[in-house]
């Protein structure tokens, strides 16, 4: 599956112990603007299937899970945090199309390649 889901209960495991560059896209329901991501988010998660993890998560799902995005820095949705070895380096605020989100990936991917070779079985993707 291209996407995961992930709430404060399984963050730790998903997102800070994950061996790959992991992009978090932070929604809910109510945001119109994650209404019109989604298709993008989901499409641009299944061309990086096995070489990036694509997350998401629902802020309002839960208190927890407020806390979680409020203590990242979320200020607002939809919003996009690129992690590499449970560290944020990368992030989006708000709606970006497909080919821009295309075009952060491949960014990410090229400034933290020291970060996702110690990290990963990526090096034959980055190198």
């Amino acid at each position: 599956m291209p996407v995961i889901n992930v709430d404060s209960r399984n963050w730790d495991e998903e997102i800070i112990r994950s061996n790959v560059l992991t992009v978090v896209y932070f929604w809910h329901e109510r945001c119109p603007w994650c209404r019109e991501m989604e298709p993008i988010f989901n499409k641009v998660a299944a061309e990086y299937e096995g070489k990036v993890k694509f997350a998401k998560l629902n802020v309002l799902e839960s208190v927890e899970n407020r806390e979680l995005a409020i203590s990242l820095g979320v200020t607002g949705t939809p919003t996009l945090i690129f992690f590499c070895s449970g560290r944020a380096v990368a992030q989006v605020l708000g709606f970006i199309t497909e080919e821009e989100l295309r075009e952060t990936v491949e960014d990410t991917l090229a400034r933290h390649s020291v970060c996702i070779a110690k990290s990963s079985d990526l090096r034959d993707y980055i190198f």
